[in-house]
């Protein structure tokens, strides 16, 4: 019996109708094994993951493989955004076995939940010398059936190398100028000059390393990382990467010009990239940091957004190209036929415009809409016409599929995008956005406790807790709209998740993080990782939240957990500086102070709003900002700032130390390192 059809992840119930008797993740599961002798087999995956619908339709919805799936294992479905947990433990087991890793993962384990056998994706006859799913499930069951007690020593084995897997936190001690000043020496060695970007293919956006190199710039004014910064932003908004349509990022580039996307739009990218394209504007002025921040955020609000107020996760690769057919990236590619169809004598100059060819830039002779790098100045109002003419085409066209889980870590990372975005940009609408996905978060996902469940969909709130970066991220957020809105019921809630962190996720020995709490359910191996990836990891989003809440309160622990969290950083910086770029901004942040900036005015004073909006549009490395009225209880930062003869106020403070108030928004300005004008 398949027993999916009542979870809440989109990714299992996608499942709910195969032949194979799947089952959720669950003591019951491995019960189940155990009573009838059988490994288990464990499938994790995702639901805009393109591989992993192909390996649904090649063999989970094969009635031949189901039946032997039914009959030798006890078959378990995993969606690794609802369990980044399980996700995490086994991944570090294939990696480890197999030297890479990627979803679907394949794993084989025994009762016990011990792993023995390891893979990705499977195809269902052989090929290029891999073998089909059906010989591993028959050379799995036979090693089982024959030779039980050699793969019971192979599982334990594992499991004991898995133990002994730990990584070197350093010393507890924060990076400083020679560490950061090695991170970016080691970035400029992996930087692409050429293209932008690190690395070769495939390329993905590098959101954190680039939020370290512009608060690097900021501190010491190194031309190097913001040229970096700026020529990547501008190669990634003007490939095919970008949706020159409708805005908004997929997941990365198959080359390493971000030509081809692999078409799947995530909401962590698009929440990071957001913010990263915002504070190059508030970096430098330029319009296109502008544009794309806004349309990133647009995107979001329009296509993402839930009826429950709060983000969906992930809009698919895959969609129906109009024959029935389930293609990747049939929403988005163009042929020059196709736009005469809509466009008319518009048709040649769109070509030339977004490097649509004859040939093609991806498959079947379509083309990844671009905006290719040439002189000359496009007629701006002919090329919003085509833009809308197609906008309005590719409506028509069957759109791709949506996961509407929301969880709450990406759901941080948004509101903390959205509230910045719509406090630069004038746009209360976006600030407004980001309150209602707080507001569903502290109804739905946060418990009685403070304790916060890690995603839900429709309403309902799912049975799996949160993890680190779950805490982490939705306090970023909630301190994000402390600082935009003057309210401090955020900077309250963000207290209460970082508590937890102190309490359940920090080592009280070494102030080394854990990615579950100490009364989460106990796996092979507590998983702990400080390496970013697609999302800050929970280690360093963690650091730069209990650092600015420390900055805005003046809460010792938590800056203190936050310096001996950044410890890592220090070790793993000058090696790996693409994998710790939120550490490596957060410790920018850390050695700027980071500035504590209070604006005191009456709330409807265009002196206040002018104060506010240039501390806001300040580049300080991770400043904090609180606004509100005199003599407000609202944030502590306010307390004991008057106004300075009787007009609204700035106080910036750092290391114990504060400048002279001022009413004077151009001052204001010069001590937070402005650059664009309010």
């Amino acid at each position: 019996m398949n027993r999916l059809a009542h979870e809440t992840s989109p990714y299992l119930l996608q499942h709910a109708d195969n032949p194979v008797d799947w089952w959720p993740w669950s003591a019951e599961a491995f019960d189940e094994a155990r009573k009838r002798g059988v490994p288990v087999l464990l499938s994790v995956g995702y639901s805009s993951c393109h591989w992993c619908h192909v390996m649904a339709r090649e063999s989970f919805e094969d009635e031949t493989t189901a039946a032997y799936l039914n009959e030798h294992f006890v078959s378990v479905k995993v969606d690794r955004e609802e369990r980044p947990d399980v996700d995490a433990v086994y991944m570090e087991a294939v990696q480890a076995a197999t030297g890479q890793g990627g979803w679907p993962m394949t794993v084989f384990l025994t009762p016990d939940a011990e792993p023995f056998y390891f893979g990705t994706y499977f195809p269902p006859e052989s090929r290029q010398g891999m073998p089909s799913f059906g010989q591993v499930l028959e050379g799995v069951h036979s090693a089982w059936t024959d030779r039980r007690d050699e793969v019971a020593e192979v599982a334990g084995k594992i499991v004991r190398d898995l133990a002994g897997r730990e990584l070197s936190f350093g010393e507890g001690q924060a990076p400083g100028e020679e560490e950061l000043a090695g991170a970016l020496l080691a970035l400029t060695r992996e930087y692409d000059a050429q293209r932008g970007g690190f690395g070769g293919a495939p390329k993905f956006p590098p959101s954190m390393a680039i939020e370290f190199l512009l608060r690097h710039h900021a501190r010491t004014g190194s031309e190097g990382a913001l040229q970096m910064a700026r020529d990547t932003c501008e190669r990634m908004a003007r490939g095919g990467i970008y949706d020159q349509l409708g805005g908004g990022f997929a997941r990365y580039s198959v080359d390493r010009d971000w030509v081809v996307p692999h078409f799947e739009k995530m909401l962590y990218d698009n929440a990071l990239l957001c913010r990263v394209y915002a504070h190059l504007w508030r970096a430098t002025g330029s319009e296109l940091a502008r544009r794309v921040a806004l349309e990133t955020a647009d995107f979001m609000v329009r296509e993402l957004r839930t009826a429950a107020g709060g983000f969906a996760s992930a809009l698919d690769a895959d969609s129906d190209d109009g024959t029935g057919r389930h293609v990747e990236g049939a929403y988005y590619v163009w042929t020059p036929q196709q736009l005469s169809e809509v466009l008319g004598d518009d048709a040649r100059f769109a070509a030339e415009h977004f490097g649509v060819t004859e040939e093609g830039t991806f498959e079947e002779g379509a083309s990844v809409l671009q905006l290719p790098l040439r002189e000359g100045v496009s007629d701006a109002e002919r090329i919003t016409s085509v833009r809308e003419r197609l906008l309005a085409a590719r409506g028509a066209r069957p759109a791709p599929g949506r996961d509407d889980k929301v969880v709450a870590a990406w759901n941080g990372l948004a509101i903390a995008a959205l509230a910045e975005t719509g406090a630069f940009f004038e746009r209360p609408d976006l600030v407004e956005a980001a309150i209602g996905a707080a507001d569903l978060l502290v109804r739905l996902h946060l418990d009685d406790r403070a304790r916060l469940a890690r995603t839900s969909k429709g309403g309902q709130v799912g049975a799996n807790a949160g993890v680190l970066e779950d805490y982490a991220d939705v306090a970023e957020g909630f301190l994000a709209l402390a600082s935009v809105t003057g309210e401090g019921v955020w900077l309250e809630f963000a207290g209460f998740l970082l508590d937890h962190v102190l309490v359940q996720f920090t080592d009280a020995g070494s102030g080394a993080l854990y990615d579950t709490a100490a009364d989460a359910e106990q796996l092979i191996r507590r998983p702990q990782d400080p390496t970013d990836n697609a999302t800050p990891s929970g280690w360093s989003a963690a650091a730069g939240a209990l650092l600015s809440y420390a900055a805005q309160t003046g809460a010792e622990p938590h800056r203190t957990a936050a310096e001996r969290a950044l410890g890592v950083v220090k070790a793993l910086g000058p090696r790996a500086p693409r994998f710790i770029g939120w550490g490596l901004a957060t410790a920018e942040a850390l050695l700027d102070g980071p500035r504590e900036v209070a604006i005191v005015g009456a709330a409807d004073d265009p002196g206040t709003k002018a104060l506010h909006r240039t501390a806001l549009l300040g580049t300080a490395p991770g400043a904090v900002v609180a606004v509100g009225a005199p003599g407000s209880d609202e944030l502590p930062l306010l307390a004991d700032r008057p106004l300075l003869g009787g007009e609204p106020t700035a106080y910036v403070c750092r290391h114990f130390t504060c400048d002279a108030p001022t009413s004077d928004v151009q001052r204001l300005r010069e001590v937070l390192g402005s650059v664009v004008s309010v």
